[in-house]
């Protein structure tokens, strides 16, 4: 896991009522976390996400996680490295929302 990933694994496991799985498979994917009680999967994106084919790449994973009943967010390694209350209240947010 990356550093970005870590922050957020220790931080996911503090949710009560909410349990994440890390590195799970879904068909041809691999989220970086997962909440199966809410589908929703959280992924974590370095630098090489900003290139414009990766964000291509990203947006059709998204979609097709979507048509499979899931629910996508997704944070820079920034983000959860320097804003990480920020992530954590969209990600709450989030999971009571669906």
């Amino acid at each position: 896991m990356t550093l970005a990933e870590q922050v957020m694994w220790q931080y996911l496991r503090t949710l009560q009522g909410f349990h994440f799985r890390r590195q799970h498979p879904i068909g041809d994917y691999i989220a970086d976390f997962i909440c199966l009680k809410k589908n929703l999967v959280i992924e974590i994106d370095g630098g090489y996400h900003t290139q414009h084919e990766q964000q291509l790449n990203d947006e059709d994973r998204t979609a097709k996680l979507e048509q499979l009943g899931y629910s996508v967010i997704r944070f820079s390694n920034e983000a959860v490295l320097y804003d990480i209350q920020n992530v954590m209240q969209t990600i709450e947010s989030k999971l009571l929302t669906l």
